[in-house]
C-alpha cells in the first residue's frame, strides 16, 4: 500500500513517456461498435482505464487491482462513467477472474505483471488467451529484464534521464527525480532478487505469448527498460 501511495503521488514522474504509453495501449485495442468488455489487469488509479473509456465508447472496463488504495482512487476518478467502469479487488497470484456481461475483447495491463515470475507469467498468458473472444487482443506495458549486464546499466541510466527530464518538464525542479532516487525506485540500478519485482526477458515473454496461442506477437514501443508488447487471438 505504501508503494501504491508513492506511485499515485509521483507516478507522473516515474513512468517514461506516460501519455504516449497510455495512448499506444488504447490504439492497440480494435474499435468495436457493439458493447463489449475490456479487462484492465492491475488498473492502479485507472489512468489507462480512463483513456480506454473515453476513446472506446461501447466498452465496459473491469479494473482489477490488489491495492485497496488504488481501487478507491480508481472508483473516485471514474465515477462519471457509471456502470461502464467496474472496479474489483483482484489477487494477481490467485487469478479468480470476474464474470462479464459482454464478450471480452481486450485485456490490457500496465506495470503489473513484473510481480509474477516467469512460470506464473506463462500460466497467466494461457488463461488470458482462453478468456478472450476470437479477435481479442492482449497488450502489456511493463518493465522487462535486460539480457546482459550492459543492458541493465543502460536501462538504469535511461530511466534516470527520463525521470529527470519529466520532473523539469512538469514543474521546473528536480523534486520528482530526488524522490525517485531516495526511494531507490530504479530497479535496474537497485535490483533486489528478494524484492517483489521479477521482470522477465522480453524475448522470453514474446515466446510465451506465442506458446499460449497468440498471433501477431510484437513489440511496439520501448524506452528505459519499459516495453509495450502483445498479440491477438
Amino acid at each position: 500500500e505504501r508503494d501504491s501511495e508513492i506511485f499515485i503521488d509521483y507516478g507522473r514522474y516515474f513512468v517514461p513517456d506516460r501519455e504516449r504509453q497510455l495512448q499506444t495501449m488504447v490504439d492497440l485495442i480494435p474499435y468495436h461498435e457493439q458493447p463489449h468488455s475490456i479487462i484492465d489487469l492491475g488498473c492502479g488509479e485507472s489512468l489507462l482505464a480512463e483513456a480506454v473509456l473515453e476513446q472506446r465508447p461501447e466498452s465496459t472496463v473491469y479494473g482489477l487491482d490488489g491495492s485497496a488504495e488504488m481501487i478507491q482512487r480508481a472508483q473516485e476518478r471514474l465515477n462519471r462513467f457509471g456502470e461502464r467502469f467496474q472496479a474489483r479487488r483482484f489477487d494477481l497470484f490467485a487469478r479468480s477472474w470476474p464474470e462479464t456481461n459482454f464478450p471480452v475483447k481486450a485485456v490490457v495491463s500496465s506495470l503489473a505483471l513484473h510481480h509474477l515470475d516467469g512460470a506464473q507469467k506463462q500460466v497467466l498468458f494461457g488463461e488470458i488467451y482462453a478468456l478472450l473472444e476470437p479477435g481479442g487482443v492482449f497488450t502489456i506495458a511493463d518493465l522487462v529484464e535486460p539480457a546482459r549486464r550492459l543492458g541493465w546499466e543502460l536501462a538504469a541510466k535511461a530511466w534516470d534521464e527520463a525521470v529527470r527530464e519529466r520532473a523539469l518538464e512538469l514543474d521546473g525542479t528536480l523534486e520528482g527525480f530526488t524522490l525517485f532516487e531516495a526511494e531507490r525506485w530504479n530497479l535496474y540500478r537497485y535490483f533486489d532478487p528478494e524484492d517483489i519485482d521479477k521482470p522477465s526477458r522480453l524475448l522470453d515473454q514474446l515466446k510465451w505469448l506465442e506458446q499460449a496461442g497468440f498471433a501477431g506477437v510484437d513489440v511496439v514501443w520501448m524506452r528505459a527498460g519499459h516495453a509495450i508488447f502483445g498479440g491477438a487471438k
